[in-house]
């Protein structure tokens, strides 16, 4: 036989050498292995490290395999056990909750921690949190968690994420949504205050409405009514109710025009505003000892009499016959407001003068009544009257456009007259400086002024009127040659006022 080589190509078979099936074998150990190191926590499997023993023995990259296990790691596993383990905590929290350890929290920090309100942000706190509220109402560390300026914020967000999740985040997060807001009376009517005026918005308001109903339904539920509460023996604080918003709705509700109140509503509105205006507490080392109610009935009544003359709307001529009952009732400082709310709304209708022609109607002359009464609705009232002092009154004629201005500025010179001083004059001093009124509205003013004054003058008042009175537009026509004129009378004392103080300054100057 003859002899041969091994490595003699004419005779390879065609088989594979043992190198080349090692590798490919080791290849397919690390696709194996790869693919399992992809699948979800698996790095929290028994088996991983013979598959990582494995894997590596077959030449498969470290590397690789770490990256594979860390971004297909999730946790499930433990973030299962974490909500167990704080379920535990809670329900401990509940069992062991020491009120005095809690409000520590703020003696030994001195501040409010970061961290609770982070808490707060949370659904499963905040409902651990409302819990032991419930239960232990004096902790000033629970009280926080509901304090006003963390609610709002959570408040927002809720509902935010009301409305631009739709019907479905509606139906899902309601009950959640109702639950933290008819957590107490404070939190209730701050949120109905809230979102009622927000209702007014054209965008989004319909579902704020539906929200509200919603509110109102949860609250009747949990006994949140505020007409039944306060007319317990045994009321919430008057203060709760003495939100602005919150009374600007109720009488915006009964004094506005065009409100349409339901009839069953229309008596507690009246008398929560009432109780809100008229009743007083009397509080001792933060303990309330007194509530005195003597004025609430006679608020009351007052307040459903005079809401019934003006919810007739009815013409300047026609108020002749309830203007004794309206001047009786409008010393009632709520009253007064609502019936200035009431003219407010009356006399901005375009047509409103146009079709009450008298001299002075009657709905200004309850201005000036309001005016005599009521030093802190002087403001107030000089905002109206401005505002129909600036309307145009394009549909009547340009005589009568000024004569119905110079019986706003009456009225205007009536507020002067009642000590609302500087405010006037500093308005009618801008009318001059903008040179958009008619120079004869400025002389009547300044006429009727005059008239009503007499010296001694504050500096201030002087240097504010001054300027109106050498204005030879506006008083050229009133000025006597002899001086022997209200306008030069006035000039002369203020030219010997600023002479005696000028020697006053100077004598003090040399004796220093």
């Amino acid at each position: 036989m003859a002899d041969y080589d091994d490595d003699d190509p004419m005779w390879d078979d065609g088989g594979e050498s043992p190198d080349q099936e090692d590798e490919e074998e080791n290849m397919a150990i690390q696709q194996e292995c790869l693919g399992v190191f992809s699948s979800k926590d698996y790095i929290m499997e028994p088996g991983v490290f013979n598959m990582l023993k494995r894997f590596l023995q077959a030449g498969g990259s470290p590397e690789k395999v770490v990256e594979l296990l860390s971004d297909n790691y999730t946790a499930v596993a433990q973030t299962v056990n974490l909500l167990a383990e704080w379920l535990i905590q809670a329900a401990m929290i509940l069992k062991h909750f020491d009120p005095k350890k809690a409000d520590s929290i703020f003696t030994d920090e001195g501040e409010t921690p970061s961290w609770l309100a982070e808490m707060i942000e949370f659904p499963t706190w905040r409902e651990l949190f409302y819990k032991l509220a419930e239960e232990y109402p004096d902790c000033l560390m629970l009280n926080f968690t509901v304090k006003i300026e963390v609610f709002s914020r959570v408040l927002r967000t809720s509902i935010t994420s009301l409305l631009e999740g739709g019907e479905d985040a509606v139906e899902k997060n309601l009950p959640e949504f109702t639950k933290m807001v008819c957590h107490g009376e404070h939190t209730y009517l701050y949120s109905q205050v809230l979102m009622h005026i927000l209702a007014q918005e054209t965008k989004g308001g319909s579902n704020i409405r539906r929200l509200c109903q919603e509110l109102q339904k949860s609250a009747n539920e949990k006994g949140l009514d505020l007409f039944k509460m306060y007319s317990e023996m045994n009321p919430p604080p008057v203060d709760l109710i003495r939100v602005p918003a919150f009374l600007d709705l109720l009488i915006e509700a009964l004094f506005k025009p065009t409100s349409r109140v339901n009839p069953e509503h229309k008596q507690k509105y009246v008398y929560v505003l009432a109780y809100a205006a008229s009743v007083t507490e009397t509080y001792k080392k933060g303990q309330r000892k007194n509530i005195n109610r003597d004025e609430l009935k006679p608020t009351t009544q007052a307040l459903e009499k005079v809401q019934g003359i003006c919810a007739e709307n009815k013409s300047s001529s026609d108020l002749i016959a309830d203007i004794a009952t309206l001047f009786m009732n409008i010393k009632f400082p709520v009253i007064a407001f609502g019936i200035l709310k009431w003219v407010d709304y009356t006399v901005s209708d375009a047509s409103y003068f146009k079709l009450n022609t008298d001299h002075t109607p009657l709905h200004l002359v309850l201005i000036d009544e309001i005016v005599t009464n009521h030093v802190l609705l002087h403001q107030k009232a000089l905002d109206l009257l401005v505002r129909i002092f600036e309307s145009s009154f394009e549909e009547l004629d340009v005589l009568v456009q000024l004569e119905l201005k110079k019986t706003v500025l009456d009225r205007i010179v009536h507020l002067f007259s009642r000590g609302f001083v500087i405010p006037v004059v500093t308005y009618i001093r801008k009318c001059l400086d903008k040179q958009d009124t008619d120079i004869s509205l400025i002389r009547h003013f300044v006429t009727e002024v005059l008239d009503v004054i007499a010296p001694p003058y504050t500096p201030e008042f002087m240097q504010l009127f001054l300027p109106l009175l050498e204005n030879k537009a506006i008083t050229g026509s009133i000025i006597l040659e002899d001086g022997k004129d209200p306008v030069s009378e006035f000039i002369s004392f203020y030219e010997i006022t600023n002479i005696i103080n000028q020697q006053q300054h100077t004598q003090v100057r040399v004796e220093e």
